[in-house]
């Protein structure tokens, strides 16, 4: 079995993702999701993997993802944004005070969904090593900058399959714990899929177990409360 250094290449990640217009991209657009978009952001290194930098979002009441792992990322906003890589942006100025000149968008990968009814689409961007990052407050609880080796080894990641209609539907976990602190760090749903989209598209990793899939709109769009 081939060996990576995950060391950042931006010409190899780009040559293996997409363009956000590209006909080959899975893009998604129904009337009963919401679209959104997120930024999953590259700290490069020269002599080491690179990182993934998540937030985990502060514990708030009536919001659906609080307290958990996530990527800065949001609802599109038609007062706002022209399109989804407008969304990504603003949300990332907004949660990590990354401006928009700070940071190179690489690519994207396919749209995902979730079971409450958003429809994401992933941008694949890098900054600096050294660029500052200044967390929302009322937002983001705390970010982590995770080695993308961490998510490309299966020891790290699990999936329980549910039977739907005769399919294979895989719904997959992180468990990180921060060397620094030993704190453990539970990444899951839609986050968890992103990045496994991204390392089994980039680095040809296969994580997802064999048969199986992603929930679509079709299982989902029925039990949505709209």
């Amino acid at each position: 079995m081939k060996k990576f250094n995950y060391i950042f290449d931006s010409n190899l990640i780009q040559s293996r993702l997409m363009d956000f217009k590209s006909p080959e991209r899975l893009s998604l657009n129904h009337e009963r999701f919401i679209n959104a978009a997120i930024v999953i952001l590259i700290i490069p290194h020269k002599t080491k993997p690179y990182d993934l930098v998540l937030i985990k979002r502060t514990t708030r009441e009536n919001d659906k993802h609080s307290g958990e792992m996530a990527f800065p990322g949001g609802k599109f906003d038609q007062k706002l944004d022209n399109d989804y890589l407008d969304t990504a942006l603003r949300e990332l100025k907004e949660e990590m005070g990354i401006r928009n000149s700070e940071v190179q968008i690489i690519g994207c990968i396919d749209d995902h969904i979730t079971p409450k009814g958003y429809i994401i689409t992933p941008f694949i961007a890098c900054t600096s090593k050294n660029q500052k990052i200044v967390k929302q407050e009322t937002e983001v609880h705390e970010i982590l900058k995770i080695p993308i080796n961490f998510f490309a080894d299966k020891q790290h990641y699990s999936e329980k399959i549910f039977h739907v209609r005769g399919n294979l539907i895989a719904l997959g976990t992180y468990e990180y714990i921060s060397p620094e602190n030993r704190t453990k760090y539970k990444i899951f749903g839609a986050t968890a899929h992103c990045i496994v989209n991204y390392i089994e598209r980039v680095h040809m990793t296969q994580l997802t177990t064999p048969g199986s899939r992603r929930a679509t709109i079709d299982d989902i769009k029925d039990n949505l409360a709209r």
